[in-house]
């Protein structure tokens, strides 16, 4: 089952999700200690979006910048390719990373120790992500 019916909805959900995450005094400054660009590239449905923690923030009470499509003047650290269905699994908490990377669900370019750095930075959006989905009326996608 797909969980984002297309790009659109795919940004927007997950947009939302890394728009409230950037700006959380408790979650985002950990994430910019990293000093790491990651870029995520989804597919089914495609989408690509870039954390930049390595430089000074643009967007308004950020910790860092959160861009999504192509760039070609920012290049990752580390690159994150996985279906989105995968990406909405590992935000509930479902995926192990080493585990999702090791079977090939996740393919990573880059630096692995520097992301598995930031693993313990994320791990209160798990808790964060289906509240956001009921709050914006798409309980339907919680993983039960």
């Amino acid at each position: 089952m797909a969980y984002f019916k297309d790009e659109a909805e795919l940004h927007h959900i997950i947009g939302m999700l890394y728009d409230r995450v950037k700006v959380d005094p408790a979650i985002a400054p950990r994430i910019r200690d990293g000093k790491i660009v990651v870029q995520f590239r989804y597919t089914d449905p495609i989408g690509i979006v870039t954390i930049n923690a390595a430089a000074p923030p643009t967007q308004p009470n950020a910790f860092y910048d959160v861009l999504w499509g192509e760039d070609a003047s920012l290049k990752p650290d580390v690159e994150m390719t996985m279906k989105s269905d995968v990406a909405h699994q590992f935000w509930h908490g479902r995926v192990n990373l080493m585990t999702a990377l090791a079977r090939r669900q996740i393919i990573a370019k880059g630096p692995i120790p520097k992301i598995l750095k930031l693993l313990p930075a994320v791990e209160p959006v798990y808790a964060i992500y289906p509240v956001m989905l009921r709050e914006i009326g798409r309980g339907d996608l919680v993983l039960k």
